[in-house]
């Protein structure tokens, strides 16, 4: 492994996408900052990366907090250059309309689209002055169309999407690649499986395409990474070839 002097933060760095997303650039030399709501769940993923001769920092970060994200951000960027930050907090809930409460609504806007903002401000903040960088953001299908008991969560990736278009096309032309990533499918996740066997019965989990692994929306983001600035993707939509769309 080639250690870089440049760090990925990786915002909502969960047992699944997130931590797949710190291991696959940890393993390509990067020092991660990974962050979400109890660092104290982070030790597994500490643990195996350090174990495979990579670097992580781990944190307690609530995303929704401007300074919490403000100073996490500028702590990674004083390790090393902040290089990459990806924002993947979750905040999939699903209500029919009429137990969709104020709380819930308000929430999961923040959880998705607010702190997604301040995520991309506060790293655009730090790639400014060196004229580079790279943030990402994770869509799913409801940052494209709003499903049934979704008015939530859908209007809220609806509104990371626009806010991730707006900076693309304000920082695209000053060497700042902004992408935003549509996972159209299940991921498989333990919570993935649960809902769809109660949905739809046990035999809902035997096909194994159906669902995506964590670590394939992890190589999409490092082939987002990877692209020269002459070809770059605004937004790429992904999803298991047994997909139906």
């Amino acid at each position: 492994m080639q250690k870089r002097n440049a760090t990925v933060a990786v915002i909502g760095a969960g047992d699944y996408i997130g931590g797949e997303i710190a291991k696959k650039f940890a393993s390509e030399g990067f020092t991660v900052f990974a962050g979400r709501r109890d660092g104290a769940k982070l030790e597994p993923l500490k643990k195996e990366i350090e174990a495979s001769g990579g670097s992580i920092v781990a944190r307690s970060l609530d995303a929704r907090k401007e300074g919490e994200v403000a100073a996490f951000l500028n702590e990674a960027d004083a390790h090393a250059p902040l290089e990459v930050c990806i924002f993947n907090v979750g905040a999939n809930v699903n209500f029919p309309i009429l137990e969709t409460t104020d709380r819930v609504f308000r929430k999961v806007w923040e959880m998705a689209c607010w702190a997604g903002f301040l995520a991309g401000r506060e790293s655009a903040r730090l790639m400014l002055p060196r004229g580079q960088g790279n943030i990402f953001f994770t869509g799913a299908t409801a940052s494209l169309r709003g499903g049934s008991g979704f008015a939530a969560f859908a209007s809220a990736k609806f509104g990371l999407r626009a806010v991730a278009q707006s900076m693309a096309r304000e920082l695209g032309p000053k060497n700042i690649h902004v992408a935003h990533l549509i996972i159209d499918s299940g991921v498989d996740t333990a919570w993935v499986r649960s809902r769809r066997e109660q949905l739809w019965g046990k035999e809902a989990l035997d096909n194994p395409d159906l669902l995506m692994p964590p670590a394939s929306v992890a190589a999409s983001y490092w082939q987002l990474y990877q692209q020269p600035r002459s070809a770059w993707t605004f937004e790429l939509e992904i999803r298991p070839f047994g997909e139906k769309w």
